[in-house]
């Protein structure tokens, strides 16, 4: 049975799920079709562990010398975190293990991209249309959209999530997350643009110094052609956006679409109603909402304030 409308499926409750086993919407927290990538990555930390007790390092040591900060280099160790290739190249270099951690770099390229597309399964269908989008507009009103997040503001957003992620789903997540914004990394980019309200641009979610790097984030982003970010003023007497945010996209060589994702409900439609009800609110949005360039002054602003 098809929701009739992208609102029914938003204020359906847990009783209302329950009641209907036919909701488009069930969203298991638990990694789905596992590999052997998580394993190869604990490998990786149990080594680099092993290097650094034998050259009589603390983790602080190595990351006060190299740079990093000391939770990356404790999460390596524990295989919670995908390491990087300038990373292991660095640390192999410090605790001379002559080219141990580097001789992998193959398989550990391997093993990284196995590991960034594993989408939740919910969530797949959307990460497929929205990689051949030409054009995407979003309303974000608690979080920052996904394709914006740095890695850090990720990590604290899946972290706060409740009930609470297992580890290696929130690494799984976070790394899925970050291979997502490729799409704003290649030629040509697609048409894009984000209204958010100011409160979540204030938020200094995961703290002083990950929202500092966010908001830089921000700013590079916003200062990209056809890419434009708008910001909703909290004092704003009307408001057209009320029910919630959405993304409307639309692939290329195909129509226009919408995404809906609140609690435990998310909800894709192609239906023409629905998505051109969602394309008139966006309209009226990026009228209400500061403009581009007076958004960027309003990010630099609260960046300066930090």
């Amino acid at each position: 049975m098809r929701a009739r409308s992208t609102w029914v499926v938003v204020v359906m409750t847990v009783a209302d799920q329950s009641a209907n086993p036919e909701l488009p919407e069930q969203r298991p927290e638990a990694p789905d079709d596992p590999d052997d990538s998580s394993e190869f990555f604990r490998a990786i930390g149990k080594q680099l562990k092993l290097l650094r007790e034998r050259q009589g390092l603390t983790q602080r040591e190595v990351a006060q010398i190299l740079g990093y900060s000391e939770d990356l280099v404790s999460s390596l160790e524990r295989g919670r975190r995908v390491p990087q290739k300038d990373y292991l190249r660095a640390v192999d270099k410090l605790l001379k293990a002559g080219g141990i951690m580097t001789v992998t770099e193959e398989e550990l390229e391997k093993a990284q991209q196995k590991a960034k597309i594993r989408h939740p399964s919910w969530f797949r269908d959307y990460a497929l249309l929205e990689a051949q989008a030409v054009e995407r507009h979003e309303y974000s009103t608690h979080d920052l959209p996904g394709l914006l997040q740095t890695e850090e503001h990720a990590r604290a957003v899946f972290s706060a999530r409740r009930p609470l992620l297992a580890e290696a789903v929130i690494e799984e997540r976070v790394q899925a997350r970050m291979a997502r914004q490729k799409l704003l990394e290649g030629w040509p980019l697609p048409d894009a643009s984000w209204i958010i309200e100011e409160s979540v641009v204030r938020r200094p979610f995961g703290g002083r110094d990950v929202h500092r790097r966010q908001l830089e984030k921000l700013l590079r982003v916003g200062r990209t052609r056809s890419l434009e970010i708008q910001v909703m003023p909290t004092d704003r007497p009307e408001h057209a956006g009320m029910s919630g945010p959405f993304v409307l996209l639309t692939p290329k060589g195909k129509p226009q679409l919408a995404y809906v994702e609140v609690q435990a409900f998310s909800h894709l439609t192609k239906d023409p109603e629905e998505v051109r009800i969602l394309a008139a609110q966006y309209g009226s949005l990026r009228a209400l909402a500061l403009t581009p360039s007076e958004s960027l002054a309003l990010i630099e602003k609260i960046l300066g304030e930090l």
